[in-house]
């Protein structure tokens, strides 16, 4: 990487910390970057000690780990950020939970860009937001520990002992002038005990910290299943959030915002024959763009076809 490359990655990092009001030692933990790493970048000698009295170059991963956190982009960008309805939606959804302390649940298609809204919105507000990706086989502790994972917190081993130690941190990070806000990506994954924790954190942090989940409609018909069933805890829940649930908008799936800069009409077929949402039209778009950029070749159906083995 070249040294004006990095000279301009930290000069955005300093823009960073000041606009954040961030310490390093904060930054390094929210990065995962080493502090030793930081502070030789910033010194701007782009070395470290190696013991015995030798220095080495910082290597270009480090570089890029700090731009990509930043938001920075080190090389050509082949998917632009474009404001599509359900973008401006979550936006909304997040801003507005996050300034007033509400409880919302987002639900839209797979694919509709809940997960990439969600980072950009992360990454824009670094001290308070928690984003946590639910995972199919997460129980209540798996996402407690992920909760205490970035808020950067030890705990005790009991779910009600981790419960209570995630609710202190959160409440001090309010009484210090924050605005601490949890957000639940892929939140159908939730099993009913996950559902119930829910309630815990609404009633024990309403007014602290707001609480975001994102789903797809599996999620809302999970709640309603249970509710029926009148499963412990859900009713309750449930109706807690009833009027913080936020449906997206159908995504367009002509793409018109995608497409701007696509000239060949039988790629533009292709896509809307074979694409059901942007994260699919992200992965034939990108690698292809990529590899028609490489080769100097023109953005085609053909081209497309043949890089993705889409005969």
């Amino acid at each position: 990487m070249k040294t004006e490359i990095k000279n301009k990655i930290v000069k955005e990092f300093e823009s960073y910390l000041d606009q954040h009001k961030m310490s390093q030692n904060s930054f390094a933990k929210k990065s995962g970057i080493n502090v030793s790493y930081l502070s030789a970048m910033r010194s701007g000698e782009y070395v470290i000690n190696a013991g015995g009295g030798k220095k080495v170059p910082i290597s270009d991963k480090y570089f890029e780990t700090l731009a990509d956190f930043l938001g920075m982009k080190t090389e050509k960008v082949y998917w632009q950020t474009v404001p599509t309805m359900q973008m401006q939606r979550i936006l909304a959804t997040l801003q507005d939970a996050r300034e007033f302390g509400y409880t919302n649940v987002i639900i839209g298609e797979t694919g509709c860009g809940k997960t990439y809204v969600s980072n950009i919105f992360a990454k824009a507000n670094p001290i308070d937001v928690v984003l946590v990706t639910v995972s199919q086989s997460d129980n209540i502790g798996d996402l407690l520990d992920k909760i205490l994972d970035k808020l950067k917190i030890g705990s005790g081993k009991t779910k009600s002992k981790k419960l209570r130690d995630i609710v202190s941190a959160l409440r001090a990070r309010k009484f210090d002038g924050g605005k601490p806000m949890i957000i639940f990506d892929e939140a159908e994954y939730m099993k009913q005990p996950a559902l119930c924790a829910m309630k815990e954190f609404y009633d024990n942090l309403i007014g602290i910290c707001s609480i975001v989940m994102a789903g797809t409609d599996q999620l809302t018909r999970n709640l309603e299943r249970l509710r029926r069933r009148n499963k412990d805890g859900i009713p309750q829940l449930y109706r807690r959030i009833k009027f913080g649930i936020r449906v997206l908008p159908s995504i367009d799936r002509t793409f018109k915002q995608f497409l701007n800069d696509v000239e060949d009409k039988d790629l533009i077929r292709f896509i809307r024959t074979n694409c059901d949402n942007y994260g699919e039209l992200h992965d034939v778009l990108v690698p292809a763009m990529r590899e028609a950029d490489r080769t100097g070749t023109p953005l085609t159906e053909k081209f497309v076809r043949t890089i993705l083995n889409f005969m």
